[in-house]
């Protein structure tokens, strides 16, 4: 009983301190995966880039609101920032998307008839 106690309380300890480094790991794949700098999620965040950075490194956890803010930041979710599986590598739509979500309505609507301009012209 005292073995399986101790057995217990070490699987907790070490999934408490596998966590961090997880979602870290996950934050930052993410965020690459999709073109964005640390600077620019921590802008987009309200953070510091070091602050982004503790994350990443698995040095300190966000808050459950934050956490829920940078996952949408990054077209993703909690569950999938906290997976022990790599998150699914973003598609080119996606990475577009977080682009543009970091834009006010009027810039975003410029940038997708700028892009749209600019298939349309390389097309001919």
């Amino acid at each position: 009983m005292v073995d399986q106690r101790r057995s217990r309380q070490h699987l907790d300890e070490a999934t408490q301190t596998d966590l961090p480094v997880r979602l870290g790991r996950n934050l930052a794949t993410r965020r690459k995966a999709l073109g964005l700098t640390q600077a620019g999620v921590a802008e987009r965040l309200g953070v510091d880039t070091e602050t982004l950075s503790r994350f990443e490194r698995g040095k300190h956890v966000p808050s459950l609101l934050t956490l829920e803010r940078l996952a949408a930041i990054l077209s993703s979710t909690c569950a999938e920032l906290l997976d022990e599986h790599a998150p699914e590598p973003a598609s080119e739509a996606l990475v577009m998307q977080t682009w543009l979500d970091a834009l006010s309505a009027k810039d975003a609507a410029f940038a997708k008839r700028m892009l749209k301009a600019f298939c349309e012209h390389l097309a001919r």
